[in-house]
């Protein structure tokens, strides 16, 4: 007969039993990740400072988990928040005694005893309402966090998803919004401040409870001068710092690039950038100052995109201008990538492609005279005609009948068929078409095209004559890529090699160093000083567009 098991056996077998789903359960019972809650999108500079911020999609200014807490901040945290977070396992049962004294003495709840672990469990289950089982699972769920997790990985979870007031969550979004400054500069006034903040978050709304939330700033001030934290001189400079009194504006210097980061890499929250601040800031002013300048003659709209060509970096992207006094002018649109009418900038790769291929050298005389092909009709900007003129001068002062004519000889789908293979994205209609209005703004472009075509010319040329081998010539054949194949500017810029040779180019440069200058700009050759360049603009039908690239 076949032997039962003893009830003794059958009882270890059920307490193994138990134990191993227990451990297992315990194993696996905190979610991954801790946190899925939505961040804010951060753009930085060269020098790794926020140029703009989007919030986050729950309408929270929460910024991604930081790397590092500075150490005024961690010290004024543990000393306000749990003394002695260093060295229990997630639960303080001295604490928690002292608190559930504390509240059956005075019969409500006055103290809760949690400690940081219990306090991050509680921000990651979404604050959850208080009541001893739930209190009881937080004791549970920290004590798994404590064997998951660093100490001072706790301390950055909780530091990133505390509540600041308001819309502000975690430690860096609030150093921006009521300091102006990163959490490594703060004083130990400020750091206490912050530290006390998300323990009662609406303190800090500007001109309503300011004195109870400096009253427990200075608490905790003297409670780290007490501990032999801080030395008396500190502590006495740190009381007499004010409050944040107002909210400060996050970081929106770069806004549009930002928009165009996250388009190109939506699940990206960090975007390490090219851009110069210095550069950028110097680019907004710009453009607004001009704006401002022609808003009387219904200009409300420009964009700037300055590369350095030989380090092949994008150091400064200003989408378009700033409303001027709350007025919107579709501001939000990023022009750098919008398809506007290209004018006469194109007229360059028609002159550098026809010089390419022996079909035309630069005193080559070109007519200039009253022309109708097929019935269209061009005209000079001038209204006037030169009788003939040489090439090299008919690009510089971007005459449109020689231009015609010389893409009538070239031929308009060979040079679409040019266009389209380096990079001109918008040029997507058929030559036919476009025909030859092609070459005086009968396509779009963008800036971004423009800026990728024109900067691989003199990329081309710089490699060409800082190479003693002159290898640039011969790689100055590549393919460029379609723009989806080009990285955002949170790396650099690709800028191809043109498809031009290096001698083509030179000579549409020396050309382009002659195009006149506007205004007081006009007598610019009489400056010892002055600075080489050459630069093509370009101007649409009604003067709807305009548009200008300057190279170095």
């Amino acid at each position: 007969m076949m032997q039962l098991p003893s009830k003794k056996f059958t009882k270890r077998g059920l307490l193994l039993g138990v134990v191993l789903c227990w451990a297992i359960h315990f194993y696996f019972v905190l979610p991954s990740p801790l946190f899925d809650t939505p961040y804010s999108k951060l753009l930085l500079s060269a020098e790794q400072e926020i140029l703009s911020v989007r919030i986050a999609k729950d309408e929270q200014w929460r910024f991604p988990l930081t790397d590092s807490l500075p150490e005024k901040y961690k010290t004024a945290l543990i000393y306000f928040e749990d003394e002695y977070f260093p060295y229990h396992f997630g639960v303080n049962p001295v604490s928690f005694a002292r608190a559930a004294k504390q509240n059956l003495l005075s019969n409500k709840v006055i103290s809760g005893g949690s400690t940081l672990s219990m306090q991050v469990i509680r921000l990651a289950r979404q604050n959850k309402q208080r009541t001893i089982v739930e209190k009881i699972i937080e004791m549970y769920l920290s004590v798994r966090l404590e064997l998951a997790y660093s100490k001072e990985d706790i301390l950055r979870l909780y530091a990133t998803h505390a509540p600041f007031g308001g819309n502000v969550v975690g430690i860096d979004a609030a150093c921006r919004r009521y300091f102006g400054r990163t959490a490594n500069e703060l004083s130990w006034a400020e750091a206490a401040t912050l530290a006390v903040l998300p323990n009662s978050p609406s303190l800090i709304f500007p001109g309503k409870n300011s004195p109870l939330l400096l009253a427990k700033r200075n608490r905790l001030l003297k409670k780290l001068h007490d501990k032999a934290q801080i030395d008396a001189t500190t502590y006495q400079l740190s009381l007499n710092e004010p409050i944040p009194n107002e909210f400060l504006s996050f970081p929106a210097d770069a806004a549009h690039a930002l928009d165009y980061s996250i388009k190109s890499h939506p699940d990206k929250q960090i975007f390490k950038s090219t851009l110069k601040r210095n550069y950028q800031q110097r680019a907004r002013q710009t453009i607004q100052h001009y704006v401002s300048q022609y808003a009387g003659n219904n200009i409300h709209n420009a964009s700037a995109l300055i590369i350095d060509i030989k380090q092949n970096k994008v150091l400064a992207y200003v989408g378009n201008s700033q409303p001027i006094n709350g007025n919107y002018y579709q501001n939000y649109v990023d022009i750098v990538h919008a398809p506007r009418s290209s004018g006469s900038i194109l007229k360059p790769f028609l002159y550098a492609k026809m010089l390419d291929e022996g079909l035309l050298l630069p005193n080559t005389l070109i007519p200039d005279i009253p022309t109708i092909i097929q019935g269209f009709a061009p005209q000079n900007f001038s209204k006037r005609y030169e009788g003939a003129v040489k090439a090299n001068s008919a690009l510089a002062r971007s005459l449109n009948i020689p231009a015609v004519r010389m893409l009538q000889n070239y031929g308009y789908p060979k040079f679409h068929s040019s266009l389209q293979e380096i990079g001109f994205s918008t040029i997507n209609r058929s030559a036919d078409n476009y025909g030859l209005s092609l070459i005086l703004g009968g396509a779009e472009t963008n800036l971004w095209d423009l800026a990728m075509a024109y900067g691989g010319m003199a990329r081309t040329l710089n490699e060409f004559e800082n190479s003693p081998l002159n290898k640039a010539y011969k790689n100055s054949y590549y393919s460029h890529p379609q723009l989806s194949q080009y990285d955002s500017i949170s790396s650099s810029a690709y800028i191809p090699h043109s498809h031009y040779s290096a001698s083509a180019i030179w000579h549409t440069f020396e050309a382009l160093t002659e195009v006149e200058r506007p205004d007081e700009e006009g007598n610019w050759r009489i400056f010892d000083n002055r600075q080489k360049i050459a630069w093509k603009t370009g101007t649409s039908f009604g003067l709807r567009d305009a548009w200008a690239v300057g190279l170095t």
